[in-house]
């Protein structure tokens, strides 16, 4: 069996789901058969981030992270640390930056992709982040959130204000894919 086979599969299959984004999923193709050490964080040529997109059970709320090293609101998300199970990557990561415990995993398939450059910051150099992004739910728990140490702050954001928040397309398209659950 191919190293990493579950994540070139789960990617062929996001492929045949959004097949406008096909030079972005050929680009994480290409880099996960072709980097032995792709999931992890050393890798200065890139690495897998798994994130999670989480939403409330009414969908009317994401829950996101004021960021302190990019300074931007962002999906719940970390590096893989060398872990190819991306969704539990995301899921690990959305429990250690919100204090929330208790996700709904609204689907094993991969909800987005995305590609981004991460600038320098300190002794880190630029470099870029593979992120796979599953979607996740959970109440509406705004007492019980508790911000990492690498968040300035968090919050549920209502939908129609995510925008505003962060305008990149990334964050566009995943409002927009969100209408099918």
């Amino acid at each position: 069996m191919i190293k990493n086979q579950k994540l070139i599969n789960d990617l062929n299959e996001y492929l045949n789901e959004y097949p406008d984004e096909y030079l972005k999923v050929g680009k994480v193709l290409d880099f996960v058969k072709n980097h032995n050490n792709c999931f992890d964080r050393n890798n200065w040529s890139g690495h897998f981030t798994g994130s999670a997109w989480v939403v409330d059970t009414s969908r009317d709320w994401i829950l996101m992270t004021n960021h302190i090293q990019l300074n931007m609101w962002l999906q719940l998300g970390g590096h893989a640390e060398g872990n190819s199970n991306l969704l539990a990557v995301a899921v690990k990561e959305a429990k250690e930056e919100s204090g929330l415990e208790n996700f709904k995993i609204m689907s094993s398939k991969i909800f987005d992709l995305d590609i981004h450059q991460i600038p320098v910051f300190r002794n880190t150099p630029s470099h870029l982040h593979f992120d796979v992004r599953y979607l996740l739910e959970t109440k509406h728990e705004e007492d019980r959130l508790i911000a990492s140490n690498e968040s300035h702050e968090i919050a549920w954001i209502n939908k129609n204000d995510v925008i505003d928040k962060n305008p990149e397309s990334s964050i566009a398209r995943m409002l927009d894919k969100m209408k099918r659950y």
